[in-house]
């Protein structure tokens, strides 16, 4: 039998991919025609999920009704209307939002409002007043604590936090010795303090009212 020669293979060659090629076409062709005339898929939306929240803000009971999704800054700022506490950087690392629950200091923006059910709340607004304000806004304003005032809430309800968690004794990442109640020196404070940041650089006179609060003990 004679062997095929290359323009027969060519052909070939030719005639079945011809064939393959028509065919991935049509395939094509078809799937358009079918996505052309095939209804667009909807999604439907649904409305958002609320609970009923209560707390205890300041010494007030408030009860809320909120979307589940609600950040208790939010709650606290655009429900309560107490914009005291400010959303910063809304990821929990400047601590302007920073408040106290059930007397420990948190980031308000990284907890959500339900989450809190029942919790009591100590904002800026309920530490004082410009009428009787807590010795702790007296000494910022005394030492000059602040420039701008946007961290200074934030700062403030963290600093009154800290002083409390030091009489409490509990420890830090700087406490040496965890069998001991930790120190007022200047160390603890300031790692207890460096998660409130200040952009306009006011760190020595924040340090300052805080040691003048502790008693000068730091």
């Amino acid at each position: 039998m004679q062997s095929p020669d290359a323009s027969d293979i060519s052909r070939r060659d030719f005639l079945v991919l011809g064939t393959s090629t028509m065919a991935a076409a049509a395939m094509r062709s078809d799937v358009h025609a079918q996505t052309e005339t095939a209804p667009a898929a909807v999604n439907p939306v649904t409305a958002p999920s609320l609970a009923k929240v209560s707390l205890k803000v300041n010494g007030k009971a408030c009860d809320l009704e909120l979307d589940t999704r609600t950040t208790l800054l939010d709650a606290l700022r655009e429900h309560l209307h107490l914009t005291g506490s400010k959303k910063g950087c809304d990821q929990g690392q400047c601590g302007a939002c920073t408040v106290m629950v059930n007397g420990r200091r948190i980031n308000s923006c990284l907890t959500l409002a339900v989450m809190q059910q029942g919790s009591e709340v100590t904002t800026i607004e309920g530490l004082g007043t410009p009428e009787n304000m807590h010795p702790m806004q007296e000494a910022f304003v005394k030492c000059d604590g602040y420039q701008c005032g946007y961290c200074t809430s934030g700062q403030i309800c963290s600093a009154v936090a800290v002083l409390g968690e030091i009489k409490e004794g509990i420890p830090s990442h700087v406490t040496e010795d965890l069998m001991k109640p930790p120190s007022w020196d200047s160390s603890e404070i300031r790692e207890r303090m460096s998660g409130n940041l200040c952009r306009c650089g006011a760190y020595s006179n924040i340090m300052e009212a805080i040691t003048q609060v502790a008693g000068g003990r730091a």
